[in-house]
């Protein structure tokens, strides 16, 4: 019994014994891990430091050459607008001392006439004595006597007569020039308007820095997203409160704008909202091209055309023909039109509705076959403008004869708003027309949905149909791209060929 209790004694004691060292043993181990735990975070707070140190000596660099162009360009803006204030400072005294010339010839004429007047009075009674003796010495009467006095002045005098009548047909043609050139001049003074060099970017105004995270969004599929709706490049940047789109075609831009705004006045950024934001965005520009319509025949006091017309009119705002923006440069023209009809003495009505409607079929010319004077006769003619209109506004491109006076005051509003310093850019065109064609490439081939040219053209972005093109072929496609790019297109660098393929599985919960 006595050993039994002994036997329990003891085990109770090696098990309590057995416990305790565990017990010790495994706070000896966590001891070890917990500082082993405080070393790794030491290093990664360490690590962190070096890398917020140079990125805080990147973001001062970049900010130093940000600062430097900015200067550079404010400089370079400083002395645009001196040369301009000193060639209008050249301009005024040009017209000045034209005015000048002016008034003096038209003394010359009046002095002239007068002298006419006089001789005109001379000869009169010369003729009046003349006619008297005739009677007295031959006995004529009035007939045979002023044919007998008219031979005989004109033999004696026939020099001097014609030698006036030069002059007088000289001067005559001299203040007609002079007058013409003084017209145009001040037309062109008028209407001399500035030129917008934001050709190709619009801005979006955020009310913070937040917002342009939830525009890139997780992995970059916010933006990525937008970018394939919309075909505008989208560039974030360090400019405060600010998001620059990018794009050629002034269309796409104003659809991304306004879906931007929505999509930021809302603040639910996500794929399927920015695609519904997206297509409200394509209707709304329906809104804008007929507003511009209106504001344009306003602005030129033409007020009694089609509505469709006007609509119509309205889509040449974001029409561009060698930088210009064409339903300014149609607008300029109306009002250059109005002056000089006004100056001449002309149907003034005729003459700016055939100069705000002369290239009205570039709106719709990459859809109807045709140059955009023939569609802009069709159209005209379709929604029955007067035939005077037709008629003036047909030969302003020299196609169609000048028929009327009104026709060839088109012709030189055209002229002078196109051929003003500033008003064209030849190198932004063909930019332009490169782009397009990177484009249209592109789309050529099949299966292909759309293709947006970005980053200045170098690159471009190619949607693919996946229930058409595999992942294989999406590959060969990227590389036929780029090897038709090479063959057909003259470019500087390099241009990225992506080809994208995504596959979407929507189903709706009921």
């Amino acid at each position: 019994m006595i050993s039994l209790k002994l036997a329990l004694l003891v085990a109770t004691l090696a098990g309590g014994l057995g416990f305790s060292l565990g017990y010790i043993i495994r706070i000896l181990i966590a001891l070890g891990k917990k500082g082993s735990l405080e070393i790794d975070i030491r290093k990664m707070m360490v690590s962190a430091k070096e890398e917020a140190n140079h990125a805080v000596l990147k973001a001062e660099e970049q900010a130093a050459d940000t600062l430097k162009n900015a200067r550079e360009e404010v400089k370079e803006r400083e002395e645009n607008i001196k040369k301009t204030e000193e060639r209008l400072v050249k301009k005024e005294e040009f017209l000045d001392t034209r005015q000048t010339e002016t008034d003096k010839q038209i003394d010359d004429v009046n002095k002239a006439k007068l002298e006419i007047e006089e001789n005109k009075e001379e000869t009169e009674k010369a003729l009046e004595k003349a006619e008297k003796e005739l009677k007295r010495i031959a006995k004529l009467d009035k007939k045979e006597a002023q044919f007998e006095l008219f031979k005989k002045i004109e033999e004696e005098e026939e020099e001097a007569i014609n030698s006036r009548l030069r002059k007088l047909e000289i001067a005559g043609e001299d203040t007609v020039k002079r007058a013409s050139q003084e017209i145009l001049a001040i037309s062109i003074q008028r209407l001399a308007t500035s030129v917008s060099s934001d050709f190709f970017t619009s801005s979006v105004h955020i009310d913070s820095e937040e917002t342009k995270g939830k525009i890139i969004g997780k992995e970059g599929r916010n933006i990525k997203t937008f970018e394939k709706a919309t075909g505008v490049e989208v560039i974030i940047d360090d400019t405060p409160n600010t998001i620059t789109l990018s794009s050629f075609d002034p269309v796409r831009r104003a659809i991304a704008k306004i879906a931007l705004d929505a999509l930021i006045k809302d603040g639910r950024i996500q794929p399927a909202r920015i695609e519904k934001e997206v297509e409200n965005a394509r209707k709304e520009i329906g809104k804008i091209v007929k507003e511009k319509g209106e504001e344009a025949t306003y602005e030129c006091g033409i007020l009694n055309l089609d509505p469709r017309l006007v609509a119509i009119l309205g889509r040449l705002h974001f029409r561009t023909s060698y930088g210009h923006n064409v339903l300014q440069h149609s607008i300029e023209c109306s009002h250059i039109a109005g002056i000089i009809a006004e100056e001449i003495g002309v149907n003034v009505r005729v003459a700016k509705t055939a100069a705000l409607l002369h290239d009205i079929g570039k709106a719709l010319d990459h859809e109807v076959a045709g140059t955009h004077v023939e569609i802009g006769i069709k159209l005209l003619k379709k929604f029955d403008v007067h035939d005077d209109i037709i008629r003036a506004m047909r030969a302003h491109h020299e196609e169609y004869p000048y028929d009327t006076v009104e026709s060839r005051i088109v012709q030189t509003a055209d002229a002078i708003s196109g051929g003003r310093p500033g008003a064209r850019k030849d190198n932004i065109e063909s930019y332009t027309k490169r782009l397009a064609e990177l484009e249209q490439i592109a789309t050529s081939f099949t299966g292909v949905e759309k293709a947006y040219a970005l980053q200045a053209g170098r690159e471009i972005r190619v949607f693919i149909n996946p229930a058409d093109i595999g992942d294989v072929e999406a590959r060969n496609m990227a590389r036929d791209i780029a090897l038709k790019i090479e063959s057909e297109l003259r470019y500087p660098g390099e241009i990225k060929v992506t080809v994208i393929r995504e596959t979407r599985a929507i189903e709706v919960a009921r």
